[in-house]
């Protein structure tokens, strides 16, 4: 719902933060790159080890963090497993359902790929915290008469 026409001040705005972000999408991508994984292989990666060790892991999960369908996180699954950074274990909580684990080397790199991207993050953060307090300023100022 458009509560009120949106200035020129707010479409640069928008394209200021879009652009920030790409910025660091790119940045990721890049890093990602580097070292041979793609950006989805290094998302998986975190959103594997983001999960908390009491909960498994599972294709379903990742496929729901990662936005993506079942059948494209089981191929993704799949080439991590095959360069050694998952490993699929039996569930503890449930023995019919595999869980996916970090391998030592997955864990490694990703530890390396998390911290280049919070220094990147402690350099573009400030950034994109002030255009998103700007946007979210402005979409709460009263309409104009």
């Amino acid at each position: 719902m458009v509560d009120k026409a949106l200035t020129d001040e707010d479409y640069g705005r928008l394209a200021a933060f879009r652009h920030a972000l790409r910025s660091f999408l790119n940045f990721s991508e890049t890093a990602a790159t580097r070292i041979g994984l793609t950006g989805q292989q290094y998302q998986a990666l975190l959103v594997v080890r983001a999960t908390p060790a009491s909960s498994d892991r599972s294709v379903s999960e990742l496929a729901r963090q990662l936005l993506i369908k079942h059948h494209s996180a089981v191929g993704l699954v799949d080439r991590l497993v095959d360069q050694g950074y998952l490993v699929r274990q039996t569930s503890h909580e449930d023995g019919r359902k595999v869980a996916l684990r970090l391998t030592a080397n997955g864990t490694r790199v990703l530890g390396w790929l998390a911290d280049v991207h919070r220094h990147e993050l402690a350099h573009a953060g400030p950034q994109l915290s002030a255009l998103l307090a700007q946007i979210a300023r402005a979409a709460q100022a009263e309409p104009e008469p």
